[in-house]
């Protein structure tokens, strides 16, 4: 039971999927508590939320890091993708307060489909023809999703 527990916690499929429930999640919860207030304050309360949940498992779990140990360029890539982090929830937020989560949700899992183009272009990732034809039937799906007919 201790083996199939620690390959579990190891694998990136795992995580993968525990992502995309809490992503769910989010949606739902996002779509109920945005309903009384303003898109961008319930982006904060959620910003605040994350950061003293980390700052707490950070904490307990001694993994705090020295900033001054931090190379610059990973505070640079870091800080980028905290940005885009931020605009993504602002956007994110705006269109649930906005649609039906069931609709803005895929959309926004068009990123799906972006990471695998950026990294592709970016990272020099690849994928087989087999990925690529799953890419495009994530956009399809996506689409097809969001389409409101």
């Amino acid at each position: 039971m201790r083996s199939l527990l620690s390959s579990a916690s190891a694998s990136w499929q795992a995580w993968a999927l525990l992502a995309a429930v809490f992503a769910a999640l989010t949606a739902v919860f996002a779509k109920i508590g945005v309903e009384a207030v303003g898109s961008d304050f319930a982006t904060f309360v959620r910003t605040v939320v994350v950061v003293v949940v980390l700052a707490a498992l950070l904490a307990a779990t001694g993994q705090w890091q020295a900033p001054g140990t931090v190379p610059a360029r990973t505070w640079l890539f870091l800080g980028l993708s905290g940005l885009a982090t931020g605009a993504s929830w602002l956007c994110y937020f705006r269109a649930l307060k906005l649609g039906d989560a069931a609709r803005v949700a895929p959309l926004d899992k068009l990123s799906v489909v972006l990471v695998a183009i950026f990294g592709a272009a970016v990272l020099g990732e690849r994928l087989s023809a087999a990925n690529w034809a799953g890419v495009a039937l994530i956009a399809a799906g996506a689409i097809l999703v969001a389409y409101k007919g």
